[in-house]
């Protein structure tokens, strides 16, 4: 994670690998207890932000996968959009 001082990353830009990795940089640090309260509440903030961003593109992934579908002779003979539950 960033230092104080630097400019962070936009979330909207990040990976999900790179949201992830910052996720559980914050959660490390706010388990910790050493960090002042002011912080703690930008980071938390940062930290909400991050999960969102990885839900999103975790959400986007499931809508791309695909099911194969069987004929009835057990052959593949096709794709379809794979039943994703609503939330």
């Amino acid at each position: 994670m960033s230092e104080e001082g630097t400019t962070q990353r936009p979330v909207e830009e990040m990976s999900f690998e790179e949201a992830m990795a910052e996720l559980e940089q914050i959660v490390a640090r706010l388990e910790q207890g050493q960090v002042p309260l002011e912080e703690s509440i930008a980071i938390y903030e940062r930290g909400e932000k991050l999960k969102q961003r990885c839900e999103a593109l975790l959400r986007e992934a499931e809508a791309r996968i695909e099911k194969i579908t069987l004929n009835a002779e057990g052959r593949p003979e096709g794709t379809e959009p794979l039943d994703v539950p609503e939330e």
